[in-house]
């Protein structure tokens, strides 16, 4: 699908038409006709844009699956994040996809958990009760700490992808393909973080918004809704005690634990009335005197999906595909591909 692919390879590269028609020599409303599917270009042609962009010719004729149907979540209308870039996150996602049910459709399409009911989920005014609903779910229990939730999650349904985008304004999105609901996280953020996003969209994913109107407030709730998720209102008080003076660094352990930062559980603290307001000023103006704000002071194991990595490597061994074809799906290397699958420990 040559179309979806130029207009995939144009965006990865942050081109506008008219920048591409500059360095290819093409007019801005040949390329607006190719991305539209409305004219085909000659071989010379695709040659010419291959080299503009960096990739081969022969990127630009890998057909793509027309049975996926996508439902992308619409980013905040305030979003600092550009329309081009955002554009550029729906094409890495429908390209990801296509990559990932190519493996599918090879193993078979009961590898992969049927996809959960979502969107169904009744709100209530109380952020806490809305976590311990969506534990209740997914099947956890009320309180204490949870390991991996990218696993967890994988395997209750959800599809997982991580994309490489070096800007902090993008955290994650999420949406639906085939009705299979998907969450996106930025492979760049910290793991404490990745968490936190995960947790934010799934609540996107797993509410039913419709009476909620303004957008605020539901970025709002949702992000309340994954601190209480991450650690119930219970065990902040059980692991910090039931007041503190102020934030002290052995609150680490407990964002060790739990797998969030130092700042979530002191605004965890801070909703649990563990602290008071004034504790938390003075423990980011402590954090900017230190030039620590952005520091992460926990630790945690990595936090990243696994399902699309198996499932190739499954393939590869099974003999349903060849290496080269897994490396072609996952984007790595021929080696690191026989690695995983034929190396014992790798």
């Amino acid at each position: 699908m040559f179309s979806k692919n130029l207009k995939y390879y144009r965006l990865k590269n942050n081109l506008t038409k008219r920048k591409l028609s500059e360095i290819s020599g093409l007019t801005p409303m040949a390329i607006t006709n190719y991305e539209a599917g409305t004219r085909t270009p000659d071989m010379d042609i695709i040659k010419k844009l291959a080299a503009a962009l960096g990739c081969k010719p022969a990127d630009f004729l890998r057909s793509r699956n027309s049975d996926l149907k996508f439902k992308h979540a619409e980013f905040r209308k305030n979003s600092t994040f550009g329309k081009e870039r955002q554009e550029f996150i729906r094409e890495c996602v429908e390209e990801y996809f296509d990559r990932f049910f190519t493996v599918v459709d090879f193993l078979g399409g009961e590898v992969i958990p049927a996809a959960p009911i979502y969107k169904k989920i009744t709100l209530s005014d109380d952020y806490e009760s809305n976590a311990r609903k969506l534990r209740e779910r997914l099947g956890i229990a009320e309180s204490g700490p949870i390991g991996k939730i990218s696993v967890l999650l994988e395997n209750k349904g959800f599809l997982l992808l991580e994309l490489d985008i070096d800007d902090d304004n993008f955290a994650g999105m999420n949406g639906s393909v085939n009705n299979c609901p998907y969450i996106v996280i930025n492979k760049n953020i910290s793991d404490q973080r990745k968490r936190t996003t995960i947790i934010h969209e799934l609540a996107h994913l797993m509410f039913a918004w419709d009476k909620v109107i303004d957008e605020k407030e539901i970025e709002k709730e949702a992000t309340k809704i994954a601190g209480a998720f991450l650690i119930p209102h219970d065990d902040v008080i059980r692991e910090l005690g039931p007041h503190r003076n102020s934030v002290s660094f052995d609150m680490v352990a407990t964002c060790n634990e739990y797998g969030i930062s130092l700042q979530q559980l002191v605004k965890r603290a801070v909703q649990c009335n563990v602290i008071n307001e004034s504790a938390e000023v003075g423990f980011y103006k402590f954090l900017n005197l230190k030039g620590w704000r952005k520091r992460e002071f926990a630790k945690f194991d990595k936090e990243e999906p696994q399902l699309f990595r198996q499932l190739v490597f499954r393939a590869v061994t099974q003999q349903e595909i060849s290496i080269q074809k897994g490396a072609e799906l996952l984007n790595e290397s021929y080696k690191y591909v026989e690695e995983g699958c034929y190396k014992i420990g790798a």
